[in-house]
């Protein structure tokens, strides 16, 4: 059964506050303990693990420590994927968030330079771990930042669909290649990440491919007009349910890797509805979790919008 609603008296976005694994394993990497960080690894599931991995990625000073690690264990895929996401990580922070044409020529070389290096450590890691969902997950992202081309982005996909089936996070990476601002098309995400969602088991947090896909459209549509079409769309809104159902609104609903974005974003597609009764069951599972998007571009602007929403939906003032 779902739990019980509750009235919370703030927004939390944190992460940590719904993944302890991920302050315990940047504390691990902190201090530059891999047995402690292995710790934190080897006890979640697939999806947690590469999760973790790719979330901590962002850690400072990690390239030397990992490189010692692999040196004494190359076949350690977590360090290995681990690395392979710190150095793109570090790339992507030289070639910046600009647009391609206000990226400097030394940017894109610094940029390159490190996914190259990334790419080295990850195709190491394939030979010694063919089955690692991590390394394959990194080696989606930086398959992207290379533009190596959507054949090879897909090869790399079907090789994790092959080792672990339903990989949420490979999938969620594979589906920001599908949008048409990189190798694919609305109709295209929008069929991967249904498929994906249905074909997962019921009740895990797979219907955020779908919610995303929806939200990544409506955010790039030209005006209003075009914005409201999607919203009201019936074939899609009868889609979005169906997903939800098998999804967010499944009484075995899970808290794997995802969840809270899953569910903050169906928040935010039922309020959006009108439709007070999901949106209720939305905000009653994530308590005072959230995540900023879709609801805003910034924390501060998200924040009013689900305070409001909140109090809309569970039906009382906050």
């Amino acid at each position: 059964m779902l739990p019980a609603m509750s009235q919370p008296s703030d927004v939390v976005f944190d992460p940590a506050a719904a993944y302890p694994g991920i302050p315990a394993l940047r504390a691990a990497l902190d201090r530059k303990d891999w047995v402690a960080a292995r710790a934190v690894l080897d006890t979640v599931t697939p999806a947690d693990r590469t999760a973790l991995i790719r979330t901590c990625g962002d850690v400072r000073d990690l390239e030397d420590f990992l490189r010692y690690v692999l040196r004494g264990d190359p076949r350690d895929g977590a360090a290995a994927a681990l690395l392979g996401f710190h150095l793109t990580y570090l790339g992507w922070e030289i070639r910046t968030a600009a647009w391609a044409k206000n990226v400097t020529e030394e940017q894109w070389a610094g940029f390159r330079e490190h996914l190259r290096k990334a790419e080295l450590v990850l195709i190491d890691a394939c030979a010694y771990n063919p089955g690692d969902p991590a390394v394959w997950t990194a080696r989606l992202l930086s398959a992207r930042g290379l533009s190596l081309g959507i054949a090879e982005i897909r090869r790399r996909y079907d090789r994790l669909a092959t080792a672990v089936p339903h990989h949420l996070p490979g999938q969620v990476e594979i589906g920001y290649s599908l949008e048409p601002k990189w190798y694919g098309s609305w109709d295209e995400l929008r069929t991967f990440a249904r498929d994906c969602a249905l074909a997962a088991p019921p009740g895990t947090p797979h219907g955020l491919l779908a919610v995303e896909a929806f939200f990544a459209q409506f955010g790039a549509a030209s005006d209003d007009a075009e914005r409201q079409r999607l919203l009201h769309d019936p074939q899609l809104r009868a889609e979005l349910y169906q997903i939800a159902q098998h999804s967010v609104l499944h009484p075995r609903f899970n808290r794997e890797y995802g969840w809270v974005r899953a569910v903050s974003s169906y928040a935010a597609y039922f309020s959006m509805l009108r439709d007070q009764a999901a949106a209720a069951r939305m905000f009653g599972l994530l308590g005072n979790l959230a995540t900023a998007d879709p609801w805003a571009d910034t924390e501060e602007a998200a924040l009013p919008k689900i305070r409001q929403a909140r109090a809309w939906a569970l039906g009382g003032a906050q």
